[in-house]
């Protein structure tokens, strides 16, 4: 059955904007080294303040030939290069054991072998001594980062390492006590005592699954739960405390990722203070693309500062110097922006986006660091996430990808007024105070001729330092009564406070989309009903899935379903009309087709198929010559998937052709 809409016949004005798009361009790798950056100092930044950097690929990199050079142009160690640019720490993590338990399969090939070393950065206790030996050398603090597993720990997955699986939850606790001991002594007795330590590494969903897993999924026949977890953490607490000895106390730090969910912070750490594990340090992962809003870190850190007491740093963050792909794997950065906030891919926008992490950070109470994440992960052959796997982390380092320092890696130093320079290629880092716009989003309106449009208030401007934020627009006058044709009329208006100048398309038409809530920015399917699955087919709110705004109709599931999403509109003009709507995915599916039908008084039906090719890959698809003869029309989405198929549709249109 389908809901009813009525549509009454009477003038309408339809805006359309196209939020976010704007016409600030991307920096290309190749072009990088020569950009000119401005960075705003940080008010009353403590000169204590952590400006650390996690370099664990760092040995892979280098045996597989990487090189990295200064401002200079000349080759250079990485430890004196960091050092130069501001940064007073070096994370690295620890696997327990990092080769492959059995062969390594991708697309029906082997990338790697049983027993072979899993990649990834191989980061054993013997390379991690090494390296920390090179950034104690350069006059840098230690951040251990245990995973407690053999590879990758995150919330996704947090692999017990293979050498413990079989113990009970006694036998794991006190294998990690011991464990974490005996590392941190051999690195006391190398010279390289770690001065900060991370007993697990974002820990969502707990570690060491299954006796360290705190949420029940599908296949999980028993967890140990939030008092495994917390156990294991004890366990973990005690092996630091007995290794540190009598020169200071080692600060320890417990890490989750998503730094802007509140929920997800007090859900965690409510029963880790309660049960009184011993840490120091609350560490937070947040990438804005990923994690949201500069607003909500502020809030998450405030709000967990005044609760639980304890010294926050943001222990990973990154953000992108180009939308190049630097070894054909593609990358995992998606372009950020939500309503206030957004950064150009470009090597100005990451300066900017890790000076406003500084900020944030710094002006929340007990926050005390920043760590950017693998600024060192330059594209080399055989330094991949995992043995025979590329890297598509590439493009979110702070040196190009023949491994030159950016002018971005001088943000370190100049949050604190200083470190200006020009390198040997042209570019430069220099400080600045104040910003002018110099780029904004399209705008594009759409009204009846003779009325004036509705022309947004605010629009996202962008900033010299490749910063988004929403700016005040003071439009021009203009006679809209007078514009009784069809077509496209430009209209100008002037960033308030600024001499920038900005310009609307507005459209002036007779064919009105009778479509409310075109791309579904209430947050809800209102009118349009959902025959299928409402856990699989829903309104999504991901910007970087929308083609305007930041809403979509979603689909997504892990085996194959049908669904049909339909709205009615009654009480419309007899006439010919035409349905589009905007589409894209990741493909596959049996069948996607638009349709509309009920609109002549018989059962017929037009329809056009749908074939997505890809993320953002955006197609529109149309239905037209809609001959309506009773005043009435559905229209509708119909979907017959396969396993895993995923899609979006955005910017719906019904309107009359004209006559």
């Amino acid at each position: 059955m389908f809901k009813n809409e009525v549509v009454k016949a009477v003038v309408c004005v339809s805006v359309l904007l196209s939020a976010g798009k704007v016409s600030a361009k991307p920096n290309t790798a190749a072009d990088a080294v020569k950009q000119h950056i401005l960075v705003a100092p940080v008010d009353g930044l403590s000169p204590d303040f952590i400006r650390g950097a996690d370099v664990s690929m760092l040995g892979e990199i280098e045996k597989n030939g990487g090189k990295f050079y200064n401002a200079q142009g000349n080759e250079d160690d990485l430890f004196a290069i960091l050092k130069e640019n501001g940064v007073d720490w070096i994370r690295l993590r620890l696997w327990n054991n990092p080769v492959n338990e059995r062969d390594v399969y991708a697309n029906g090939k082997v990338l790697s072998r049983k027993g072979e070393p899993s990649g990834g950065g191989n980061n054993n206790l013997e390379l991690d001594i090494r390296l920390a030996q090179r950034a104690k050398k350069a006059g840098m603090k230690i951040l251990l980062d245990f995973h407690y597993s053999d590879t990758w720990a995150d919330p996704s997955k947090q692999k017990t390492p293979a050498a413990w699986r079989d113990m009970d939850a006694k036998q794991l606790d006190k294998a990690v006590e011991s464990f974490t001991e005996d590392c941190i002594k051999k690195m006391d007795k190398a010279g390289v005592r770690p001065d900060m330590v991370q007993i697990g590494n974002e820990l969502n969903g707990g570690m060491m699954w299954p006796l360290g897993k705190t949420w029940k999924g599908k296949t999980d026949t028993d967890i140990g739960g939030m008092d495994g977890f917390i156990s294991l953490l004890k366990s973990a607490s005690k092996g630091v405390r007995a290794a540190q000895g009598k020169d200071g106390r080692i600060k320890i730090m417990i890490h989750l990722a998503d730094g802007g969910d509140n929920n997800l912070y007090m859900s965690m750490f409510d029963p880790i203070t309660a049960a009184k594990v011993d840490f120091d340090v609350i560490g937070l992962s947040f990438y804005p693309y990923w994690h949201g809003a500069l607003a909500n870190l502020k809030n998450n850190m405030t709000l967990i500062g005044e609760k639980y007491g304890k010294e926050m740093i943001v222990a990973e963050t990154a953000y992108a110097f180009t939308e190049d792909d630097g070894d054909g794997m593609g990358n995992a950065f998606v372009v950020y922006s939500d309503d206030e906030n957004g950064y150009v891919p470009s090597v100005q926008g990451q300066a900017t986006e890790v000076r406003d992490i500084i900020d944030t950070v710094s002006h929340v109470k007990n926050g005390t660091g920043v760590f950017y994440w693998e600024p060192d992960w330059i594209p080399v052959k055989g330094a991949g996430w995992r043995t025979g796997e590329g890297n598509n982390w590439e493009n979110q380092a702070m040196f190009d990808f023949t491994g030159h320092a950016l002018p971005s890696l001088a943000v370190f130093n100049l949050v604190y007024g200083k470190g200006a320079f020009t390198n040997r290629a042209g570019g430069s880092a220099a400080n600045a105070s104040s910003f002018a716009p110099y780029s904004a989003e399209k705008v594009e309106v759409k009204t009846m001729p003779g009325q004036a449009p509705k022309l947004p208030a605010k629009i996202k401007v962008v900033y010299e330092n490749d910063a988004e934020h929403p700016g005040e627009i003071v439009w021009d006058k203009h006679d809209w009564a007078a514009e009784k044709n069809e077509g496209v009329v430009q209209v100008q208006g002037t960033v308030k406070d600024s001499t920038f100048r900005v310009t609307a398309d507005v459209t002036v038409s007779n064919q009105v989309n009778l479509v409310t809530d075109p791309s579904w920015e209430s947050g809800k399917l209102g009118a349009w009903v959902l025959d299928g699955p409402a856990n699989v087919c829903f309104a999504e709110n991901n910007k970087s899935n929308a083609r305007t705004g930041k809403w979509t109709y979603k689909y997504w599931l892990d085996s194959g379903f049908k669904s049909t999403l339909s709205r009615t509109f009654k009480g419309i003009p007899n006439g010919t009309y035409t349905y589009s709507l905007w589409a894209m995915g990741g493909g596959g599916e049996k069948s996607i087709r638009i349709f509309a039908a009920d609109f002549d008084g018989a059962e017929k039906q037009l329809t056009a198929d749908v074939k997505n090719t890809g993320w953002k890959n955006w197609k529109q698809y149309t239905v037209s010559n809609i001959k309506v003869t009773d005043g009435q029309v559905t229209i509708g989405i119909y979907l017959d998937t396969n396993a895993g198929n995923w899609g979006n549709f955005d910017d719906v249109e019904l309107y009359m052709e004209k006559k």
